[in-house]
């Protein structure tokens, strides 16, 4: 079976499972570059393009942004000039991050709950609504 070595916008769209805009979208923030154009002018994808989108989705996945992944791929493709260290130092730093967002998350529903249980909820009007009260005189987190 012969394999193909470079492939345009749509077929890459198709192998990838990502719309056409975004891999322009990824292309315009350097992510992916092609590196031939066809006879008629559309621009070929490669092998190495291919991976690259994978390696993008599969980053964005666990939580990386755009720039995160592009500090990535820089160092993956020099990896000589960088240790696991450095690497890791990205998962590190991500972590802190989420485990931030959880916490502020966390926060977040426990205030909620606490206006939630201090209102009665019936059917009278909201002139006098606990919820609002509150909102409107103390900061709730």
């Amino acid at each position: 079976m012969k394999t193909q070595n470079s492939y345009k916008i749509g077929q890459l769209a198709k192998i990838t499972g990502l719309s056409v805009d975004t891999i322009r979208f990824y292309e315009s923030k350097g992510l992916i570059t092609p590196d031939q154009r066809s006879e008629s002018g559309y621009r070929l994808y490669s092998k190495a393009d291919v991976t690259t989108l994978r390696f993008v989705q599969r980053a964005k996945r666990v939580g990386f942004t755009l720039g995160e992944i592009h500090e990535l791929l820089a160092l993956k493709l020099q990896p000589d000039d960088h240790t696991c260290e450095e690497v890791k130092q990205y998962t590190a730093d991500k972590m802190r991050e989420v485990n931030e967002k959880i916490a502020e998350l966390v926060r977040i529903r426990d205030a909620l709950q606490a206006l939630h249980e201090v209102c009665c909820g019936g059917n009278e009007s909201a002139a006098h609504c606990s919820i609002l009260q509150t909102l409107d005189t103390v900061d709730p987190l």
